[in-house]
């Protein structure tokens, strides 16, 4: 690690981002990565900022520190001596200049709030407001001012701080006003009729991405979006990653809740500005996320999610208040945070099992959130069976070598055009800068389409290939000793670097689309149910919207027997759940009773999981050298 020099502690330094022009004044010694998030940019760092993924890469155009050691194994000499540099190697000891790419701003990412169909919604909120006219104390009728509120309303619980200001509240309104209600606890009383300003917002608090919606709680009209990367990701792309940065100490616990509480509430302050509403009339909060990214929030300690046998700390829904949390709307709002199945299969897929009614469906049918741990829940036989796979990060573009998140610049679809060369698309139209895992799904369906891959996964030399295009064989090239295929050239390219797929990124899209298929497998078979039996295969979340169909069968990310008509994608389900619980009291019922009747099932226990799982990793066979439309 380098060392700081002798600057005064006190002192700081600018950091200078190109070509934005944007600044941000930090400390000595704070991390580059720190100091990047505080100028708005959000790095890429699947390895927790550890250095061994290479991604977080920054051009320092002036003031470059000198390399670290592991910057001297990952960078090459000339791109060290053009700057080039990992921002989770340095702190900051004095003023810097960095060349970023703008698809590390949060604002170019395409995050997904959309739910493909807008669920049916029953208005009926936790929190209601009831107008009530009291007659003012007079001589003779010295009711205490509660009782006189209590006679109108029936009996309440009146926390302290209220009772205190309550007095003061009802002569100001001249004894006629509105009062919100959680149920017998009184949350305010407000001066005058203002039932017709009632909000709720609903968050989704994702690994990768933040959503949020302003709801107006009277009508269930959205009234204002948001989103966002979750800020987390600057301590690892993934769960256990956040786990282990969390359990270091109290201090990281707090920081890592810190940085998120932040954004929400950057967020919130974000919608109620778009919808000219004042926070304090948000008076419901539901917050719908993996189970890992629910406990962060909380502050809860994560370590035993990480250990055998992953045991959460809080299996029904959690109910605070704003204030307790550090939200910023009426401080006795009430925060409803989804409930959990098991320590890997969270709130996110309780609030996606709320909004698809999936426990209703007539015909078993599955719902699939694809992302580092690929959430499975079957519905056969008026049970519901739940299920994580660790299929990892590949699908977020960690652990591919040119691989990406979803943002300007990501390579997101691949075809093969006419004369039988590749075709690309990328996210915004902007210059290649890698591939995100849409992409990934196409060009490995498209290579064993043409047998450059082999259902073993082996990537096969030119002088082996029947079927190829010239095109495509000529692309196949050799990197560092090992078969590639060439993606995209140099010249081709934002950052002057060709993007290609290695033998190495093949295994780790076999590992997690294995994984996936694998507990597909086995749940379906414990159910006593095939894959050809299933009316309907509902595929969540943002990286599900964007994979195709036909894609996703042909390397085994979806079980193949699945007719791709009976395969729906329904967007942010997560998201679509938790509006459903801010809207109505009854949802909030329903999400608790659906997370207390679905099975969870650890798949390592399955007898069979490690056969299944390694039969799963093998492609499945089917027809070479035709091009899919």
């Amino acid at each position: 690690m380098r060392s700081i020099s002798s600057s005064p502690p006190s002192s700081r330094h600018t950091l200078t981002l190109e070509p934005s022009g944007r600044t941000a004044a930090v400390p000595h010694g704070t991390w580059l990565v720190d100091a990047l998030v505080s100028a708005g940019v959000v790095p890429d760092l699947p390895c927790g900022g550890e250095g061994t993924c290479g991604k977080c890469r920054v051009h320092c155009t002036d003031g470059a520190p000198q390399p670290t050691a592991e910057e001297r194994a990952a960078i090459d000499a000339a791109e060290l001596a053009r700057g080039i540099r990992l921002a989770c190697r340095h702190h900051l000891d004095g003023d810097l200049t960095v060349s970023v790419a703008e698809a590390t701003s949060p604002g170019t990412a395409p995050i997904l709030s959309r739910f493909a169909e807008a669920p049916a919604t029953t208005v009926q909120p936790a929190v209601e407001k009831r107008y009530a006219e009291l007659a003012p104390p007079t001589r003779g009728d010295e009711r205490a001012d509660l009782v006189r509120l209590e006679e109108a309303l029936g009996p309440l619980d009146v926390d302290l701080d209220l009772l205190a200001a309550l007095p003061g509240a009802l002569r100001a309104a001249a004894f006629r006003g509105t009062a919100v209600l959680d149920g017998r606890r009184l949350v305010d009383f407000e001066a005058g009729d203002t039932r017709a300003t009632h909000l709720a917002a609903a968050l989704d608090v994702g690994t990768t991405t933040l959503a949020g919606t302003l709801l107006d709680a009277g009508t269930g009209r959205v009234l204002a979006l948001a989103t966002r990367l979750n800020p987390q990701t600057r301590f690892g792309d993934d769960v256990l990653s956040r786990i282990q940065f969390a359990a270091q100490d109290a201090a990281s616990l707090a920081r890592i809740q810190r940085v998120l509480l932040d954004d929400l509430n950057e967020m919130l302050t974000e919608m109620a500005r778009a919808a000219a509403a004042p926070l304090r009339r948000i008076y419901t909060v539901t917050l719908a996320g993996n189970t890992t990214m629910e406990q962060l929030l909380l502050g809860l300690d994560p370590r035993y999610l990480g250990e055998v046998p992953f045991v959460p700390a809080a299996g029904r829904p959690v109910r605070t208040t704003a204030a307790a949390l550090g939200l910023p709307v009426h401080p006795r709002a009430a925060v409803f945070v989804f409930p959990v199945i098991g320590g890997f299969v969270g709130g996110d897929v309780v609030g996606g099992l709320l909004a698809t009614g999936l426990a209703e469906r007539r015909e078993p049918a599955l719902l699939i959130d694809v992302g580092t741990n690929g959430e499975i829940v079957l519905a056969a036989g008026g049970r519901l069976t739940a299920a994580a796979t660790a299929a990892g990060p590949a699908f977020e573009g960690a652990r591919i070598r040119h691989g990406m998140r979803a943002a300007a610049g990501a390579i997101e679809q691949i075809a093969v055009d006419a004369g039988g060369d590749l075709v690309r698309e990328t996210i915004g139209n902007a210059p290649a800068r890698g591939l995100c895992g849409s992409a990934l799904v196409d060009l490995a369906a498209l290579l064993l389409r043409h047998g450059i891959v082999g259902p073993e996964g082996k990537l096969r030399a030119a002088e082996e290939l029947a079927f190829a295009p010239p095109p495509l064989a000529r692309r196949l090239v050799v990197a560092e000793g090992q078969p590639a295929f060439l993606v995209a050239e140099a010249a081709e390219t934002a950052d002057g670097r060709a993007i290609l797929l290695t033998q190495r990124d093949v295994r780790e899209l076999q590992l997690a689309a294995g994984a996936i298929r694998a507990g597909v497998q086995i749940l379906l078979r414990r159910a006593g149910r095939t894959a050809g039996e299933l009316g309907e295969v509902l595929v969540a979340g943002g990286f599900g919207n964007y994979i195709r169909r036909r894609s996703a069968l042909r390397i085994g990310l979806l079980p193949p027997e699945i007719d791709p008509e009976r395969i729906r994608f329904v967007g942010n389900a997560a998201l679509a759940g938790a509006r459903l619980a801010a809207l109505s009291l009854a949802h909030q019922q329903a999400a608790a009773a659906l997370a207390a009747a679905c099975e969870h099932l650890d798949l390592a226990t399955d007898p069979r999981f490690e056969v299944t799982f390694a039969e799963a990793m093998r492609f499945p066979d089917g027809p070479t050298h035709i091009t899919e439309k």
